[in-house]
C-alpha cells in the first residue's frame, strides 16, 4: 500500500485528519517535523503528502520546493485555509496536485478523501510516467 503522510504543525488538525482518512482506509502517518517530513519522502514511505501551511517553522512555500526536489512524482496536497494568496500562486508553480481549505463541516471532509483517492489514483494508474528521467 502506497504511504499517506500528514504533515501538519497543528495536532489537532493533525489528529482530525488522521483519522477521517483512516477510516477512508488509508495507512496514515502523522508528523510536525520537517525533517521527518523529508526522510518519508527520501525513504519513499510516503507518495501522497498532507500538508498545512507550517511544519515547524517551515512554512508550505518552502517546503514544497524541497520535497518536490526528493520526489518529483510526489502528490502533494495543501489543506490551508489562512495562506495568503501570493504563497499559494508560489506552491501551485511548484507543482502541488491540490489546495483545499481545512474542513469545517462534515460535508467538507469529502473533498479530503476524493482528493486523497484522485492522488492514490493517478499514481497506481502509472507510476511510471510520473518518473523525472536524468542523462
Amino acid at each position: 500500500m502506497m504511504g499517506l503522510l500528514i504533515a501538519d504543525k497543528d495536532v489537532e488538525t493533525r489528529r482530525h485528519m488522521a483519522n477521517l482518512l483512516i477510516e477512508a482506509g488509508y495507512d496514515v502517518t502523522v508528523t510536525d517535523s520537517a525533517l521527518k517530513a523529508i526522510h518519508g519522502v527520501l525513504k519513499k514511505t510516503a507518495q501522497v503528502v498532507v500538508l498545512g501551511s507550517t511544519l515547524g517553522e517551515c512554512t508550505s512555500a518552502e517546503l514544497v520546493p524541497l520535497l518536490k526536489q526528493c520526489n518529483r512524482a510526489l502528490m502533494i496536497i495543501l489543506v490551508a485555509d489562512d495562506a495568503p494568496l501570493p504563497l499559494i500562486r508560489k506552491v501551485r508553480k511548484e507543482g502541488i496536485f491540490y489546495h483545499a481549505l481545512r474542513p469545517a463541516e462534515p460535508e467538507d471532509e469529502e473533498e479530503i478523501r476524493q482528493v486523497v483517492k484522485c492522488a492514490m489514483d493517478s499514481l497506481t494508474r502509472d507510476p511510471y510516467s510520473r518518473r523525472v528521467h536524468t542523462h
